[in-house]
Order: structure tokens, then C-alpha cells, then sequence
């Protein structure tokens, strides 16, 4: 198969106008375009980084694209009732025309949570929310009349969906280096999963992991799709690209510069291709680097002209 490509960016630090220019350039090119759900920025900066919603700023995406594959990941479920997020999805899916695939996490950053007054429960509640929100949500995307669930914490009594998806049931996916409830909810309500910012070795483990959950209910694992989130931090040419490792190293000494680096492509264009590579050999279907404004220009134009095409050759 194939391998796919996509960019993941940040919706922050930007304008809703630089946004659409790049999605739709995007578009052109890649087989994935993804958003994040923060109410706040990432990395913390005490909410002081301009930000957009992640509803509405899928409903822009949807609008002013054509053809590649649309991700949420992850909507944080603990801030929405599952059941209007599933309606929020159908309406996207219908401006897509059928290129919505979602994705669903637990939340993780707790600033934002605690600002907007969601209380920040234990990791533990947070994935209990969200895997009865997946309950819901799989019951209302599918073909069933009525959903009708009673959690601890969410429910609906003979809830519809109407209309319902514009092209059959919609693929669902999570996220996360969870060791057993990720792999769970992935084998039991998605059709894919993503992790970011992990190595090679490690993304290999994961998906072992996430292989025993399929095997454990009896699904077969091939049909649960595989995508990694890369921090993108390549150079267009070689003096570009050592300045940027410089900088990373710079930022954050040396020691912690190896470890930010092992989740991301550096160096060259032809080294961003080894690397890949390497992902794919470990069992990535999609690969996608997550971009923050500013952004590079001729690192992005290399990338989108040199690596995309030569990866999916891989």
C-alpha cells in the first residue's frame, strides 16, 4: 500500500486568512490535513497566543478544500457533549463532502481545562469519558435509527442523527501512547490511530501493542489504520538545515535537543526521506509533520515538492 501523507497544524499564532492559503496549497498536494482541539495554545503561554476553535475551524477547512482526507486530532471529548459533537461532525462531514475522519482523545492540557471551567479530572475519569463518548458517537455516525446509551458520566435516550453521514459510516480515530485503554478504544470503535512525537523503536511498540488489542476481540489489525505526527524542523538546503538543528540545540541544550528531535525530521529534504523510511518499515500507513506559524516557506515548498512524492514511492 501506499504510504499517505499529511501536514497536522496548529491553528494558533496566525490568521484565519494565512490558514486557508495554506490548507488550500496543501490540498494540491497531501493526502491528509489535520487540525488539534485546544482552547488555549501549545506549548502553555497562559492563553496570550491568538487561537481558534476547533468545531468552526474544521468548518473553514472543510469549505475551502477538495481533496484530501480532514482530521480532527484529537477533539478533547470531556468538553463537549458527545452527542452534540456528533452532530458537529455530521455538518462537516456534509461540507466535506464524505473527507471527515475525526479523531477523539482524553485531553491533556490542563490550563485550558481550569481557564474555560472544565474541571480537570484524574486520567482516569478523562478516559472513562471518553470511551463512553465513543459509545455515543459510533452509535450516532453508524447507520443505526437511535442511540440510546447510560454512562457514568454521559447519555442519550433514543437519540437520531439525521441527516446522518453524506457516504456511510464515518472512520473514527484516537490518539495516544497509552498502554492499554488507547489501544482498546482504538481496536474497538476506530479505523485509525495516531501518535506524535515518538521514534521509530517506539512507534514499533505501539503498534505491537495496538496488534495484541485488535487480536484480543478478534479483529483482524490490518484494518486499523496507522499515522504518526512528526515536529517538522527540516531545511530546504544543508546550511538551512544545520542551522536549525543549531537552534534547536540552543533552545534546549543539548540533552533534552536529542529528545525533542527523536519525534521529528531534521536535516535535509533526502534525510527527511530516510527517516520516513523508517517509519513506514515500522508500520506507519500515514505520516504527517505538524506545522506551527511561522512557518518556513522554503523548507514547507521543498518538503511538499521533494519528500511527498519520493515517500510515497517508499
Amino acid at each position: 500500500m501506499t504510504l499517505s501523507m499529511g501536514v497536522h497544524v496548529g491553528q494558533q499564532n496566525t490568521t484565519m486568512l494565512d490558514l486557508i492559503e495554506l490548507w488550500q496549497r496543501l490540498d494540491t498536494t497531501v493526502d491528509w490535513i489535520s487540525v488539534w482541539d485546544h482552547l488555549y495554545e501549545a506549548p502553555p503561554a497562559g492563553g496570550t497566543t491568538p487561537h481558534f476553535e476547533a468545531v468552526a475551524t474544521l468548518g473553514a477547512l472543510a469549505s475551502v478544500t477538495s481533496r484530501a482526507r480532514l482530521g480532527c486530532l484529537v477533539f478533547c471529548v470531556p468538553y463537549r457533549n458527545p452527542a452534540l459533537l456528533a452532530k458537529s461532525i455530521i455538518a462537516i462531514d456534509h461540507l466535506s463532502g464524505g473527507r471527515f475522519e475525526p479523531g477523539f482523545g482524553a485531553g491533556w492540557h490542563e490550563p485550558e481545562f481550569r481557564a474555560h471551567g472544565y474541571d480537570f479530572d484524574p486520567i482516569d475519569v478523562r478516559f472513562d469519558q471518553l470511551t463512553e463518548g465513543l459509545e455515543i458517537i459510533s452509535g450516532m455516525l453508524s447507520d443505526a435509527p437511535t442511540t440510546t446509551f447510560r454512562g457514568d458520566y454521559w447519555h442519550v435516550d433514543e437519540v437520531t442523527c439525521v441527516p446522518g453521514p453524506i457516504d456511510g459510516p464515518i472512520r473514527l480515530w484516537t490518539g495516544g501512547r497509552g498502554p492499554t485503554r488507547t489501544p482498546d478504544n482504538a481496536a474497538r470503535y476506530c479505523s485509525g490511530w495516531n501518535v506524535p512525537y515518538v521514534g521509530p523503536a517506539e512507534y514499533r511498540r505501539l503498534n505491537d501493542r495496538l496488534d495484541a488489542a485488535c487480536e484480543a476481540i478478534g479483529r483482524d489489525p490490518a484494518t486499523l489504520e496507522r499515522s504518526v505526527n512528526l515536529a517538522f524542523h527540516i531545511g530546504a538546503d544543508d546550511a538551512t538545515a544545520t542551522a536549525e538543528r543549531q537552534r534547536i540545540v540552543d533552545q534546549w541544550g543539548p540533552e533534552m535537543a536529542e529528545r525533542v528531535t527523536e519525534g521529528a525530521l531534521t536535516g535535509t529534504p533526502d534525510q527527511a526521506i530516510e527517516r520516513i523510511a523508517e517509519y513506514r518499515d515500522a508500520g506507519a500507513d500515514l505520516v504527517n509533520i505538524a506545522l506551527r506559524f511561522p512557518v518556513d516557506g522554503d523548507a514547507l515548498e521543498a518538503y511538499l515538492t521533494d519528500v511527498v512524492p519520493a515517500a510515497r514511492r517508499l
